[in-house]
């Protein structure tokens, strides 16, 4: 008898990543419906607000989950808006119960779907290293998120007003590997005051494209407005010289209302 052996395509990597998602899916809405249904049960009004607080937690390490999803590879994703809605659902995973402060601010900028997303765990990263690791001591605690575009550069800078200890600031083996995929370096830059670390990595074609087409519309916006706002141009360009100062916003729960869910 001749036996026929079928032989079965190699899974590609995104093939995997979404059954992992999957399964990481229904374990949390596993975990959330068993607890609730404790908390529902339990005659103790202390057990069930307790229950009830970890259900919150569950669907905030959900949401965290949903919003480091991978974009669609075949199109270009609005990096602006993903990395927002991502330092949201983080600041209100984790941030949000240390009281450290989120600024996030962003260029106007379209990347390919996996390189948004390896930038989103770069982000995801750092944040996480701040809220396990970082010590203000009597400081305010404070993060900002930057997002730059300079000319076919991209410059991603997560700082912080915290100190952390040495053996962790040397541990970033994850976040270069991440930024060399990019074509990528990191650039780290830790002190008693604080710490800054800046990813950067070039454009590629399309990108390039989508970023050249979003000039040309600012431009025809600008002319547009010019004879509205010239005078208003001059005060600022003398005032603040021509540096660039980034427009922060705090990462806040009407922030999450104004971006549409991710899918």
């Amino acid at each position: 008898m001749t036996k026929h052996i079928v032989r079965l395509p190699n899974p590609d990597g995104s093939l995997l990543l979404r059954e992992l998602n999957h399964r990481i899916k229904n374990e949390l809405t596993s975990a959330i419906c068993a607890v609730s249904a404790k908390a529902v049960r339990s005659d103790s009004v202390a057990v069930k607000a307790a229950l009830l607080d970890v259900v919150d937690l569950l669907h905030d390490c959900a949401d965290v989950h949903r919003a480091l999803h991978m974009p669609d590879q075949g199109r270009l994703t609005d990096a602006a808006r993903y990395l927002q809605q991502l330092c949201f659902s983080i600041t209100k995973y984790r941030l949000d119960r240390l009281a450290i402060r989120v600024l996030f601010s962003a260029d106007d900028l379209r990347l390919e779907g996996e390189r948004c997303w390896k930038l989103g765990l770069i982000v995801s990263e750092l944040l996480t290293n701040v809220a396990r690791h970082a010590q203000f001591d009597a400081r305010h605690p404070e993060l900002r998120v930057e997002l730059m575009l300079a000319g076919n550069v991209v410059k991603c800078r997560v700082s912080d007003n915290g100190s952390a200890p040495e053996p962790i600031r040397r541990g970033r083996a994850i976040i270069g590997e991440l930024a060399s995929s990019l074509g990528g370096r990191v650039h780290t830059s830790c002190a008693a005051e604080g710490s800054s670390f800046l990813v950067t990595f070039p454009l590629t074609e399309a990108e390039q494209r989508a970023a050249g087409a979003t000039h040309v519309v600012k431009l025809k916006r600008r002319k547009m407005r010019r004879p509205l706002r010239l005078e208003a141009s001059r005060t600022e360009d003398l005032g603040a010289g021509k540096h660039h100062k980034p427009s922060y916003r705090s990462v806040t729960p009407l922030d999450a209302r104004r971006l549409p869910t991710c899918n």
